[in-house]
């Protein structure tokens, strides 16, 4: 593994029945960087995702996250490390607060152990540090005035943002996202992706991100792969990308 990489995945293959998803795929994530995976519908960025995350297990290759080789590990282990992820559709407890969303996901409450929960004092300054953690992260996110809220209250891109925020309770060190601006209004994309990158630059986290809205993104990511038929392509700045004619051809059809 290249230990500049935060989450790395080696020659990493996978397979269903006769259909080859993933060929030998390479690829890293650098530390506080936002970095995109880009390429026509059905050329593996997905099922990539899915093996980082621990959904699917690679046929063949490895996967390393934090300098440790979690290949193999199932989803719940992986997040535990600091690994957390988003989906197109956010999952969200519709009939709860915003706040209550925010502090449901969070792990080691010791209230909720039965021995601990009958000793107020061990876990009321827990649960008082942990609401102020959430409002710091729904400021960060603009979402501090709708606290109260209920999640199906929300419009389709602050859904998205409660998930960001969701997940940002937990810690973690990188988030895997799949088509964050699917389904946002222009304005409030931009506002997700400034959210993104101070949320990158405060709280010294890295994202890989799935995206087709290219015309909005690209000025923030910091670099790009492109695949397609379940290989890397081409990768690089966002500029050398998008002028490779090669991938101008493949995906935009130019």
């Amino acid at each position: 593994m290249e230990p500049e990489y935060i989450i790395y995945a080696e020659n990493v293959y996978k397979s269903f029945g006769g259909v080859v998803a993933l060929r030998n795929v390479s690829l890293g994530l650098r530390p506080r960087t936002i970095t995109m995976i880009i390429g026509p519908n059905g050329s593996g960025k997905t099922t990539l995702i899915n093996v980082i995350s621990g959904v699917y297990r690679p046929d063949r290759g490895r996967i390393f996250f934090d300098g440790t080789d979690i290949t193999g590990w199932p989803p719940h282990r992986i997040f535990s490390r600091g690994l957390a992820r988003t989906f197109q559709v956010p999952a969200l407890f519709t009939k709860l607060t915003v706040l209550e969303n925010m502090l449901v996901v969070a792990r080691g409450n010791p209230g909720e152990s039965l021995f601990k929960a009958i000793f107020r004092g061990s876990w009321i300054k827990y649960e008082e540090e942990l609401v102020e953690k959430a409002f710091r992260i729904l400021d960060i996110l603009n979402l501090s005035d709708l606290w109260d809220k209920r999640a199906r209250e929300l419009s389709g891109g602050q859904m998205k943002l409660l998930e960001i925020g969701r997940t940002l309770m937990c810690d973690p060190t990188a988030i895997l996202m799949d088509e964050p601006l699917a389904g946002v209004n222009p304005s409030l994309a931009y506002n997700i992706l400034e959210y993104l990158k101070n949320i990158r630059n405060r709280e010294n986290v890295s994202f890989l991100v799935i995206e087709h809205r290219l015309d909005i993104i690209l000025p923030y990511i910091d670099y790009v792969y492109f695949m397609v038929e379940g290989r890397v392509f081409a990768q690089g700045r966002p500029e050398e990308v998008m002028e490779n004619k090669a991938v101008l051809e493949a995906y935009l059809g130019e």
